[in-house]
């Protein structure tokens, strides 16, 4: 049987416990176990070495040297690892070696709630499956500090109007990577728990779902 672990914790606005509901749901619906923690110290625990997958919503907050290291082992020997908006890439500020398995963090958000356009540049992605080739949006535009090393799966299109500089950036919005052997996704969508509701942000972020080979296959279960 796959196996999931959900962490959450941090900042509450970004709705940790409610989305961490939604993930457990989903996961348990497509067969996996599934255990849910929010204490970060879960991570020292050699048994997430043999995970399918660790979906972390913990928005900033402080990890210690140890749940780190053995955290970024457990990754980079084969367990993936997902998640979306802050509650992944905008965990650990302070932690470079969780944004090197990330592969971008969160900078800024200019005109916080807005209106704006995702779209997707690699629609024969598994993930992107059942995804419109642009579709509006409305919540916070993630500017992000990315690692060129990503496969962007979809992008958004920066105005200006809210930081003038932005005008024309193109920024990822979704995007999958190696790390090690462990596979990462990950999606800037989703500021709050009510934004599950809208049928791209789910689909998108139902990437646990064994149909997208997110996860290795299970390690002698």
């Amino acid at each position: 049987m796959r196996s999931a672990l959900i962490v959450w914790g941090g900042w509450n606005g970004h709705d940790p416990e409610e989305c961490a509901a939604i993930y457990r749901r989903w996961l348990h619906e497509d067969g996996y176990s599934v255990r849910v923690e929010t204490d970060l110290q879960v991570f020292t625990d050699p048994a997430i070495h043999e995970l399918s997958l660790i979906i972390p919503i913990y928005t900033m907050s402080k990890i210690e040297k140890e749940p780190l290291a053995n955290l970024v082992k457990a990754v980079e020997g084969g367990v993936g690892l997902a998640g979306h908006h802050g509650g992944m890439s905008d965990a650990f500020r302070d932690a470079v070696d969780y944004q090197f398995i990330v592969g971008g963090q969160w900078v800024a958000h200019p005109g916080n709630i807005i209106d704006y356009t995702v779209d997707v540049t690699r629609p024969e992605d598994p993930i992107m499956q059942g995804i419109p080739a642009s579709f509006p949006y409305t919540s916070e535009q993630y500017y992000m500090h990315m690692d060129p090393s990503v496969e962007v799966l979809a992008t958004t299109t920066f105005s200006g109007q809210h930081a003038p500089w932005t005008k024309g950036v193109v920024m990822p919005v979704v995007w999958k990577r190696l790390y090690g052997a462990g596979k990462v996704f990950h999606s800037t969508l989703g500021h709050q728990a009510t934004e599950f509701e809208n049928p791209q942000m789910a689909t998108l972020s139902q990437m646990a779902k064994p149909k997208i080979l997110l996860s290795p296959p299970p390690r002698g279960r």
